[in-house]
């Protein structure tokens, strides 16, 4: 097993694998590029299911474009689809030399581009780009994808691959679900609340920074540290980077919960009129109970594995909306919007108004072996967390 290192951005620490010389030779004579890609071939737990796969990739033609991988979140979702409980499976094919059909791992990083076909248009060697839709594999050192496949990052000047490589599922996720969802009364920025558990999750935290971009101010939900200064620390970041009130699961589930809103909302004049769930069971019902008449709750997780169980008179006396929320649907069917987001969040990054995530670096080099690998995807899952983990492949290709 290898050390990780939490890092705010994607850069070489103290701590790192441990490894032997970097193989140098990953362009072969005869212009084939080596590389190596986390797969699988039928579906089961990650440390089970996982092994690394070798291959070559041939030079580019045509409208082909041969990249090598930045950075490459491990989402909850990635392990979900692993084990064959999401919905959403990427087809198992033999595409790179297995003898067994398989799919590679991943759906979010940023990729920088080595080569293209004399058919690409819009992109060139150094480029940085990430994936157009889901299910196209990120977990690997190289890949060939079509130009059709990507999305160019048309500015990359002041970002990092840390910020590029999460950028299309958790702050997508947050932007539209604040957006699409409510229609907030601009007149009154300052005045109407949003409230959210897993507050301390990518999406969050992506949440609570539009928030304080878009003047409305938030009440989030964490669940308690092992100890009183952990979860005051955890409170002191979340409100740094912009939250209105930050609370524990355990003070939302006590019977003062209801006074607690109604002294933060000025008696109840400042309305609370969105709800992001990623809970569900009586976490979700609680925060169903704090929206204003008319507001919407919307679904986007269910970390407990509880239903959503509503009070009838929520929906009979105060009209409340209820809406699920997935953004690798939505961003198939809204591919230009979702590039919209991506720019306008990517801008917000640039101006140091959107902020990383805490990070657990998993460096990848040419002599990682794969159980290592498979272990760090199997880890993702795991409860209380220092951050979400990222692949960084340091091999180099030359």
């Amino acid at each position: 097993m290898f050390s990780r290192t939490v890092l705010g951005a994607l850069r070489p620490q103290a701590a790192k694998l441990p490894q032997a010389p970097l193989a140098r030779r990953h362009i072969s004579v005869y212009g084939y590029t080596q590389a190596k890609a986390l797969i699988y071939s039928k579906y089961g737990e990650p440390k089970d299911v996982l092994r690394l796969h070798k291959h070559s990739i041939s030079a580019p033609h045509a409208t082909q474009v041969n990249l090598r991988m930045l950075a490459a979140p491990m989402n909850p979702a990635d392990v979900n689809q692993i084990q064959g409980v999401y919905p959403s499976k990427p087809p198992f094919q033999s595409a790179l030399g297995n003898a067994e059909p398989a799919a590679v791992g991943g759906n979010e990083g940023a990729f920088e581009v080595l080569s293209t076909g004399a058919g690409v248009k819009n992109l060139s060697k150094g480029d940085w780009v990430i994936m157009k839709q889901t299910g196209q594999g990120t977990w690997r050192t190289h890949a060939q994808l079509d130009e059709s496949q990507l999305i160019k990052i048309e500015n990359k000047d002041g970002l990092t691959p840390l910020q590029v490589g999460t950028i299309s599922v958790n702050p997508v996720t947050a932007y539209r679900m604040m957006r699409d969802f409510c229609e907030w009364d601009w007149m009154r920025a300052g005045e109407e609340w949003m409230i959210q558990n897993g507050a301390n999750s990518g999406v969050g935290r992506a949440a609570i920074q539009f928030g304080r971009e878009w003047g409305i101010k938030t009440l989030n939900i964490v669940r308690q540290r092992k100890t009183p200064e952990e979860t005051e620390a955890l409170k002191k970041e979340l409100k740094d980077l912009g939250a209105t009130v930050v609370i524990t699961e355990e003070e939302m589930m006590t019977g003062n919960f209801r006074d607690m809103v109604h002294e933060y909302t000025r008696q109840g004049r400042e309305p609370i009129r969105l709800a992001l769930n990623c809970v569900g069971g009586k976490n979700a019902t609680a925060l169903a109970k704090t929206l204003a008449p008319d507001s919407h709750m919307v679904t986007y997780g269910a970390m407990s594995k509880q239903p959503v169980a509503l009070p009838s008179g929520l929906l009979i006396f105060k009209n409340l909306s209820f809406d699920g929320f997935w953004v690798s649907k939505w961003g198939d069917k809204n591919p230009a919007l979702k590039e919209n987001t991506i720019k306008d969040v990517l801008q917000l990054t640039r101006a140091g108004k959107f902020h990383d995530i805490p990070v657990d670096n998993v460096e990848w080099n040419w002599n990682t072996e794969g159980p290592a690998l498979s272990e760090s995807v199997q880890g993702t899952l795991g409860g209380y967390r220092s951050g979400k983990g990222v692949f960084t492949f340091t091999g180099g290709d030359e």
